[in-house]
């Protein structure tokens, strides 16, 4: 039972929520103060994994009916959790997600009611968009990561662009997504191919205006290794089998990217650190699914 509860809230991607936020507060330059509290720091990782895991029970919820036909092993439509159960845990993760946020500043509370707002819509009616579902679902990765700069709320305003870094990465994940289970089209799949180019050129730009393109490059370098191999794969032959590997590829990777981000904005060792999230995601990823 608390097994099939853990496997709601996709334990390898709550890590990279994690690294959403650590990357946010090397945005904001917390890591650069003179003495950062580590309070702040442990309340919005504690804060995103509720967030995070909020979200995708209540994705499992809202699909349950679905899934009863595409994807019967899972928790709720195999019997193992109930609807009310779930409900339970989905709410008291957001719970806590929210309080923690507000424990620290009310503006990391109220990005964290935006977040929540944002995942629920997702969840019941975004995801059946072909185009508002990726741009929400990017929205969620996008909040996530200036709640993580909130930790110096006079940072989030000028900062708030960055968050469009993360829609359109997640964007394209989500566009590929839709043929995980019965396939997809190799056009699709370019598309997504071009936007993760865009993404990297991006945050190249910026190490760059940072005079940090060197500390930043490695973890670049890593981030288009993991992600495009597997892409390309799903471009030769759309089935649900590549595009679900391209899928889960795409999102284990998020942590390589918020790697750079802190290699750019911080230092070589920090983003060292938060690259070390990695193989853990990668080893929760083979006990419980991803997508």
């Amino acid at each position: 039972m608390l097994k099939a509860l853990l496997s709601l809230t996709r334990p390898a991607n709550l890590v990279t929520a994690i690294a959403d936020v650590l990357a946010g507060m090397a945005i904001a330059g917390y890591f650069l103060l003179s003495n950062p509290a580590p309070g702040p720091v442990g309340l919005l990782c504690l804060a995103t994994v509720g967030l995070y895991g909020g979200g995708v029970v209540f994705n499992d919820i809202f699909d349950a009916e679905l899934d009863a036909i595409e994807r019967p092993e899972r928790a709720i439509p195999s019997g193992t959790v109930s609807k009310g159960a779930a409900t339970t845990l989905g709410v008291l993760l957001f719970a806590v997600g929210i309080l923690a946020t507000f424990w620290v500043n009310l503006t990391a509370g109220f990005l964290a009611i935006g977040i929540t707002v944002a995942s629920l819509v997702y969840d019941k009616y975004g995801k059946h968009h072909s185009l508002f579902g990726p741009i929400n679902m990017g929205l969620c990765r996008g909040l996530n990561l200036l709640l993580g700069v909130s930790i110096l709320p006079n940072e989030v305003l000028p900062w708030a662009w960055v968050g469009l870094v993360p829609i359109v990465y997640i964007g394209a994940i989500t566009m590929i997504s839709r043929g995980e289970v019965h396939g997809g089209s190799a056009t699709t799949l370019r598309i997504a191919g071009l936007l993760y180019a865009l993404v990297i050129a991006c945050l190249a730009a910026l190490a760059q205006s940072r005079q940090q393109l060197g500390t930043a490059l490695p973890f670049l370098i890593l981030f288009g290794y993991y992600i495009f191999p597997p892409l390309w794969r799903a471009v030769s032959e759309p089935v649900g089998r590549n595009i679900g590997l391209a899928v889960k590829a795409g999102v284990l990777s998020l942590i390589v990217m918020n790697a750079a981000w802190v290699a750019a904005f911080a230092s070589f060792p920090l983003a060292l650190l938060v690259f070390c999230l990695l193989p853990l995601s990668r080893l929760l990823a083979k006990l419980f699914a991803v997508t």
